[in-house]
């Protein structure tokens, strides 16, 4: 199955995002940092290079992830050209507040009230951009919740008399090239549930799991034999949670629906959907 995910407000706010990049210094871009390589939208890399944009790449909820595999994301992103990377997780509320200093050091060139420093944040949906927001300007500006692309429209806002902030909406584009891009994204949560099919998603984080992370399964789901596939996991974790169906049967629909959330809401442990290596060799 290949997910596509690219509803009809977002063409709006690509164009605009275009028109707005003219005027910008420094890019902010917030991934995923359980999967970054997956949460990168290439129309946001494709705009900043159009405009030689100096690149921030932010990997939000580094605390979800494995941190050996995000420090390999940040050394790898922070070798291209005009791009710092930083690993940071919003619910610490000292993390956003290094954000700033690091866009003016990349633009060195601004940040006086006659040249004032001109950002805009960028992301896929549901990677915190709006957490991240509310953090940096210290007040509750935009909505937060754990639905992808509640933000609809884009927003100005004046830090101060040397800092300006452009926040976008959460932001696909039109076809993912890569289908298990498309299983990652919906596995974070970035893409609209009416895009994919729960068990089967479910079944793609299994695969990964097992693969790299089979002692958390266990730990968690009390699982003795690992030597199973992703489609016998549903089964074990369906009679984990006591889910079955009236006819006695397995209710795999439930057991693929709390295995993400379980991954989601960071209840397996520290875990990283990709890492620098696996990317290149294209798993």
């Amino acid at each position: 199955m290949s997910i596509q995910w690219f509803p009809g407000h977002m063409v709006a706010a690509q164009k605009k995002a275009a028109e707005t990049m003219e005027f910008t210094d420094v890019v902010i871009e917030v991934l995923d940092a359980r999967a970054p390589a997956a949460s990168q939208n290439p129309m946001v890399k494709a705009l900043g290079a159009a405009r030689q944009r100096a690149h921030l790449k932010i990997l939000n909820k580094s605390d979800l992830a494995d941190p050996k595999v995000t420090d390999q994301w940040v050394q790898y992103f922070n070798k291209l050209p005009k791009t710092k990377a930083i690993a940071i997780s919003c619910k610490k509320t000292n993390e956003p507040k290094k954000i700033l200093s690091l866009c003016m050091a990349l633009a060195p060139h601004r940040g006086t009230p006659l040249k004032p420093l001109r950002m805009m944040i960028m992301g896929v949906p549901n990677v915190g951009k709006s957490t991240l927001m509310n953090a940096i300007l210290n007040k509750k500006i935009a909505k937060v919740g754990d639905e992808p692309a509640i933000t609809k429209q884009q927003q100005r806002h004046q830090i101060n008399d040397h800092m300006i902030l452009v926040d976008t909406p959460g932001m696909m584009w039109p076809k993912i090239d890569q289908e298990h891009d498309g299983y990652l994204l919906a596995i974070n949560n970035s893409i609209g549930k009416n895009a994919y099919f729960e068990d089967e998603v479910a079944e793609k984080l299994g695969d990964i799991l097992l693969k790299d992370y089979p002692l958390l399964i266990a730990s968690r789901y009390k699982i003795d034999n690992l030597k199973i596939d992703a489609s016998t996991l549903l089964d074990e974790i369906a009679k984990n949670k006591k889910l079955p169906l009236k006819n006695l049967n397995i209710d795999r629909e439930r057991a693929g629906g709390a295995l993400l959330n379980d991954y989601r809401q960071g209840l397996l442990g520290s875990i990283s959907l990709e890492s620098p290596s696996s990317r290149f060799l294209k798993r």
